[in-house]
């Protein structure tokens, strides 16, 4: 009789342990469920067959056709672009390289060189490559935009705000800009940062979606409203695609300036499963991650 009431003693017990087990895991789903809110999977984009076709014809142009130096810089650069869109990073950066050798005052090339040394974090190659887009042509918007970014990740935000400040000038109705101005200032200074984002907010074009990605930023919407509107005004699957990898890499910023690393990383990877790779959001989703692993491993060295 005690050998038996010790073995149901024994199954109570094993019972209550996986029972409240189950109850943990299922707290644990919940909770992180209401952190993720309801996420949108967004289908990759596929490799583009145009976009194939036409690196095969530009390859087929540069080996055949009779062309100057200027000529096939240009061809070059485009193929560079077209490898760029696809994902072929390492052959994008080379031919931008060649279009510089070519033609020196090339300053979309320089541009999109700049781009590819800041995802590697080779911060002073990528200054270089910006101040020479600028210097060749200073009406060139988006190097102030990259060169800005490049900035920001080598540490240098009171720097990256002022090209910030004049990318934004150049369209005040666009929310991207703004967006990434408070980022900058956000790391300087953020009740200023807040404010000028308020004051920023007034003149954005309320038909951009992304205006929410503000509204989420000065705290009028929370996280996961702004999961559920995403859907609104989408007419098709490559636009809900750009829209999730846009909106997926910003709620991972936001994410990590709150301290909620986890939750930030996986934000990142979810935009970068996009495969929209000629975005700016894709491109430093992943220079993200990195900065999040090392940041872990550093705090695990100093425990």
């Amino acid at each position: 009789m005690d050998s038996l009431n010790t073995v149901s003693r024994i199954c109570l017990l094993l019972f209550l342990s996986c029972l409240l087990g189950a109850c943990t895991s299922s707290q644990r789903a919940t909770e992180s469920a209401s952190q993720m809110g309801n996420l949108l999977l967004a289908e990759p984009v596929p490799m583009s067959p145009r976009s194939q076709l036409a690196i095969a014809r530009y390859n087929h142009i540069l080996a055949q056709a009779p062309l100057s130096n200027e000529e096939r810089a240009e061809l070059i650069y485009q193929r560079g672009m077209l490898y760029d869109s696809v994902g072929l990073s390492a052959l994008a950066q080379f031919d931008f390289d060649q279009a510089i050798k070519l033609k020196p005052d090339m300053a979309e090339a320089y541009n999109s060189l700049g781009i590819h040394y800041t995802q590697q974090m080779e911060f002073i190659l990528a200054y270089e490559a910006f101040d020479s887009s600028l210097d060749i042509n200073p009406d060139y918007e988006f190097a102030f935009l990259n060169r800005g970014i490049a900035l920001y990740y080598g540490g240098r935000p009171d720097l990256a705000i002022n090209d910030f400040s004049e990318f934004k000038q150049l369209d005040e109705r666009d929310p991207y800009r703004v967006i990434w101005q408070y980022i900058a200032q956000r790391e300087v200074n953020e009740a200023d940062a807040l404010i000028a984002l308020a004051d920023s907010r007034r003149d954005l074009d309320p038909n951009n979606w992304a205006i929410s990605l503000v509204d989420l930023y000065l705290g009028k919407i929370t996280e996961n409203q702004l999961l559920n509107s995403l859907l609104e005004g989408v007419s098709n699957q490559r636009q809900l695609t750009d829209r999730l990898c846009e909106a997926y890499f910003y709620l991972g910023k936001y994410n990590s300036a709150l301290g909620h690393q986890g939750i930030a990383a996986n934000y990142f990877k979810l935009a970068i499963s996009t495969n929209v790779f000629e975005f700016v959001e894709h491109r430093y989703a992943r220079l993200e991650l990195d900065l999040l692993r090392e940041e872990a491993r550093e705090q695990k060295r100093v425990q």
